[in-house]
């Protein structure tokens, strides 16, 4: 459609011309005495179209002519620009494969390219970013290579380089690479003022949350470990089975180094409910607490909830998990066993009469009850059909004890003889 309007346009342009030709009967008289010349009108704005066209066709020429030298430039500064993009090409491949020597030679020629550039064409500010990352990237190939004094040298250079208004928001992803370096050097203080130098907002940010829990872990603070690990787990850095076990493995490390009930108590309370259900977690703060010297109610209150989650399904808990429940239950009950907990294990035996473990805890419970003969009778059923060793090593104990007690020292010391076995065999 263009081209037929195109067409259009200049058969109407060719009728116009031919219509003002043919009609014009003009003529132009130059005198040049003792000359005359005379020059139809036609004839005349012809020529002085050609003179337009030559006087144009001529500037054109001469501004081409003085082009050269500019573009004979520009070739050359074209032509290392591609040369040293094609380096800084080679520098990152042969970073990723492993080829840090090479990586490291690339980058330097990169700088050297670049500076030749700069001499003699000015630079720009994008040379000032690329200037920075060969900087990082001959950095990182000297940490790989544990040359320490190199990286900090190239480092310092990038760092400095950074601070100008053609490289802004480089400057961050360098202090990031700092904290790492410093973390894998094991260096908590270094990594800690590298951290402190981020923006506010970068310190939010997915990789910077990963180098605070790693830097909380490599210096000993559990909580901030822990409130990190959670943020992770909130911006889903990490799967589901993995965010959840990381949140387990440090609360217990937080349970773990409580050193009186109050800091255990307050470890407690910053848990989020999902966190105190978990069983590993709530027998672990039950035993520690029992060990501080805590009432046995407050342990007793933390182990109910894993307690009634077992009974309403019992595949909610894992066999080790059970097994932790229920040792848990026994040092708990050293002391005494109230009437509602005794009503739970008696309906939750009854319930699942088939279950040793459970059978175990009825034992337990009415020995400390003195109800001997029927802890005797329960340990010994559910002994046969008991997996863990552990816990069959703990009921041989429970015989050996009631035996002692009923004045049979033959089959106490059986009994005792049973439980070492036992306790080897879980050695083993």
């Amino acid at each position: 459609m263009r081209v037929a309007l195109w067409f259009l346009g200049l058969f109407g342009v060719a009728v116009v011309l031919a219509l003002f030709v043919s009609s014009n009967t003009g003529t132009i008289t130059v005198y040049w005495p003792p000359h005359r010349v005379d020059l139809s009108l036609n004839m005349v704005v012809l020529l002085l179209g050609l003179l337009f066209l030559l006087l144009h066709l001529a500037l054109r020429a001469l501004a081409a002519l003085f082009a050269l030298p500019g573009q004979a430039q520009s070739w050359r500064v074209r032509h290392h620009e591609q040369a040293m993009h094609a380096t800084l090409l080679d520098a990152m491949s042969h970073f990723v494969a492993g080829r840090f020597l090479r990586a490291r030679k690339s980058a330097l020629e990169v700088l050297s390219r670049e500076a030749a550039i700069t001499r003699s064409s000015g630079g720009g500010s994008a040379s000032v970013r690329l200037r920075v990352m060969a900087r990082l990237l001959a950095a990182e190939s000297s940490q790989a290579l544990q040359d320490k004094e190199a990286r900090d040298s190239h480092f310092q250079q990038a760092l400095a380089q950074s601070e100008s208004l053609g490289a802004s928001g480089i400057r961050e992803g360098l202090l990031l690479r700092a904290v790492r370096w410093s973390l894998r050097d094991r260096d908590a203080v270094a990594a800690q003022d590298w951290f402190a130098q981020l923006p506010q907002g970068v310190a939010r940010r997915t990789l910077a949350l990963r180098l605070r829990l790693k830097l909380a872990r490599l210096t000993g603070q559990s909580g901030l470990a822990l409130d990190t690990a959670r943020l992770l787990v909130k911006h889903r850095a990490f799967s589901e089975d993995s965010g959840r076990g990381l949140v387990r493995a440090l609360a217990l490390e937080n349970t773990q180094t409580a050193r009186d009930t109050e800091q255990l108590q307050r470890l407690w309370r910053k848990l989020e409910s999902a966190e105190q259900t978990m069983p590993e977690v709530a027998c672990l703060a039950a035993v520690r607490w029992l060990q501080l010297g805590g009432e046995q109610g407050m342990a007793l209150a933390w182990l109910q909830p894993v307690w009634e989650r077992m009974v309403k399904s019992p595949d909610a808990l894992s066999h080790g998990q059970k097994i932790a429940l229920i040792q848990a239950l026994e040092t708990a009950f050293a002391g005494a066993v109230d009437a509602p907990w005794l009503a739970r294990i008696e309906h939750a035996q009854m319930a699942q009469p088939g279950d040793a473990v459970l059978q175990y805890l009825a034992g337990v419970a009415c020995l400390q009850l003195e109800l001997w003969g029927k802890a005797q009778q329960l340990v010994s059923q559910a002994l046969p059909r008991l997996r863990d060793p552990q816990l069959a090593a703990r009921g041989w104990l429970v015989l050996a004890d009631l035996a002692q007690r009923q004045g049979d020292t033959a089959q106490a010391a059986a009994a005792w003889q049973k439980a070492a076995q036992m306790a080897l065999r879980q050695e083993d």
